[in-house]
């Protein structure tokens, strides 16, 4: 069972490649004067923290859902998910400089920590 979660990981970590190639073409042809090297960073921060968090998270639901409605419903989770969290990690008192950073670990590890709980049995 553990084998066939790495090969699915495996595979569709190619298509979320795939789909930041693609996403850094349109931002290409998007913002065509800009480097290239600020566009990659930039389409690098917009899924290390709304894509990758929420498609961890909705791995669980691997087996109901195909690669592209997990894609699409993460990115939702994700954004409310981190938002909320934001939120609140303000109220704590944590600098907001570092919610891009604690958040979308946090997220990324109870994803990991959903799945394996629900892989191992």
């Amino acid at each position: 069972m553990k084998k066939e979660a790495f090969e699915i990981i495996k595979k569709e970590a190619i298509y979320l490649g795939l789909l930041i190639l693609l996403a850094l073409a349109i931002f290409k042809i998007a913002f065509f004067r800009e480097d290239l090297l600020v566009l990659s960073r930039t389409v690098l921060s917009l899924f290390w923290l709304f894509v990758i968090p929420g498609y961890v998270i909705m791995l669980y639901w691997s087996e109901k859902l195909g690669f592209v409605e997990r894609f699409v419903i993460g990115i939702f989770v994700s954004a409310s998910v981190v938002g909320i969290l934001s939120y609140y990690l303000g109220l704590i008192g944590l600098n907001i400089k570092y919610h891009a950073v604690v958040l979308p670990i946090v997220l990324i590890l109870s994803g990991i920590a959903l799945n394996f709980k629900r892989f191992s049995s």
